[in-house]
């Protein structure tokens, strides 16, 4: 099974651009798989939309090894080539000491070869040390080629390959020169999401030939090639019950896990995406909804001009429709959202809180997530582990929480708080979770739902 790894230096080195740009080559000859390392959703919706081929998130901190595998096998087992981008830099994780949550850690799992990405503007020969000191930090690491980011023409590459293959026995496969016509725009969180972006064609189309001019696709293939077999124990996930969950998808609502919207309807879910921009309504036959992280500040006039909407959601919610929401779905939910600009538009109001944007980072990082009370995901003190990335906070902080978080490194709680709201037959909270990491979560909201509609009554 062909798969390679890309990994960078640090943030910002490129990885994200070359990684599009080989995608971009490949995908035209060839059945290219997606996945990126860590909990991050907007680099997956590039390549989705690259690839044409859902992108799937590898992340070793919230995912257990066994179904690292399954998922990575389950998912490209079709697939020519398996690009995988990684996360941070090479070795970045979740603490120092462990490479658990970093790149390297999942391409020792999976046993596959890593090209890695450097910034080679403003530098020749040291950028040898700079490669040797990577190759040489994990011995079981099998970085085996690097491609140069920020290049200034061949002449530059060729001395930057000859210093790496003279002090290392690493291989340079090709580089790409600085170009304001792929540059990608930027918000708070990272890129502006995909789903956004009307020129995107062009720019990808832009890598492609990039990536055909300097950069050797024949190496990286015969390099993927070179990924050692694994295996992977199956995991058997056994159907519920059968339900339509609505879920918001649009420009405001789109960070969803790929790997959870599958479990879902292994577990009997049938999925009917709708926009809260757009539509005025939830489906008729929705028996929950479920509103994803995204950018609702961003759209905040669009959704709060929608009332019929606004107006529908909290009927139903009212009437005991089962819910859940992550981040950008609870400030949906809640009175309002102050924007940045400071403009205040009302939203569903069905959460006494106001949703306020800040400029300083507000949660950012891994925590293990515990219920305080029994909830739609399960009894009190279920745990799991989450990802929280959000620039805006709840006013007043007052509300009852349902959940406990903690931020623990070496096995010491360096950081706990309390988070979600629930109200009805649901809740709400700034926690992403991938539900493999706890399989039991997702099991218990069709459950929860299940249960709801065989009673067919309210539970107060």
């Amino acid at each position: 099974m062909s798969a390679v790894v890309i990994a960078g230096t640090n943030s910002g080195a490129g990885k994200t651009t070359v990684s599009m740009a080989i995608m971009a080559a490949l995908a035209k000859h060839h059945k290219v798989q997606p996945f990126k390392v860590g909990p991050d959703y907007i680099d997956p919706a590039f390549h989705s939309y690259i690839t044409k081929r859902s992108c799937r998130n590898l992340d070793s901190w919230m995912v257990q090894e066994k179904y690292l595998k399954y998922l990575y096998l389950k998912n490209n087992n079709d697939a020519d080539i398996s690009i995988i981008e990684g996360v941070m830099g090479l070795f970045d994780g979740a603490e120092i000491g462990s490479d658990i949550g970093s790149t390297a850690k999942i391409a020792k799992i999976l046993s596959l070869p890593v090209i890695l990405v450097v910034n080679a503007q403003g530098i020749s020969q040291s950028v040898a040390a700079i490669v040797k000191g990577y190759a040489d930090f994990d011995k079981d690491l099998n970085l085996k080629a690097v491609i140069f980011n920020n290049v200034s023409g061949e002449k530059h590459y060729q001395l930057l390959k000859e210093a790496v293959e003279k002090y290392s026995n690493v291989k340079a496969l090709g580089y790409l020169t600085k170009s304001q016509e792929v540059m990608l725009p930027e918000r708070h969180l990272g890129l502006v999401p995909a789903i956004e972006q009307g020129q995107l064609n062009n720019i990808i189309n832009k890598l492609a030939y990039l990536a055909e001019q300097t950069i050797d696709l024949n190496g990286i293939k015969a390099l993927a090639k070179k990924a050692k077999p694994i295996k992977a124990e199956f995991i058997n996930i056994e159907k519920i019950t059968d339900l339509n969950l609505a879920l918001a998808y649009d420009k405001a609502f789109n960070f969803y896990y790929q790997d959870n919207l599958d479990l879902l309807q292994e577990l009997g879910v049938n999925i009917i995406k709708f926009s809260p921009l757009t539509d005025k309504c939830l489906p008729i036959e929705a028996n929950m909804v479920m509103f994803g992280g995204g950018f609702p500040e961003v759209f905040a006039a669009e959704l709060e001009s929608n009332k019929a909407m606004l107006t529908d959601i909290k009927n139903k919610l009212s009437l005991g429709l089962p819910y859940v929401a992550e981040c950008g779905g609870l400030m949906y939910l809640c009175n309002s959202i102050t924007t940045l600009q400071d403009k205040k538009h009302s939203m569903v109001a069905w959460f006494n809180s106001d949703a306020v944007m800040t400029k300083r980072l507000q949660r950012f990082g891994y925590a293990t997530l515990t219920n305080l009370s029994s909830n739609i995901y399960g009894d009190e003190n279920h745990t799991t582990k989450v990802h929280e990335f959000h620039r805006s906070k709840l006013l007043p902080n007052t509300e009852t929480k349902v959940f406990s978080l903690q931020k623990i490194r070496k096995q010491q709680v360096i950081k706990e708080w309390t988070c979600g709201l629930s109200k009805l037959n649901g809740v709400g909270s700034y926690a992403h979770l991938h539900y493999y990491a706890n399989l039991s979560f997702p099991q218990n909201l069709v459950k929860s739902v299940n249960n709801y509609l065989k009673k067919g009554r309210k539970n107060d």
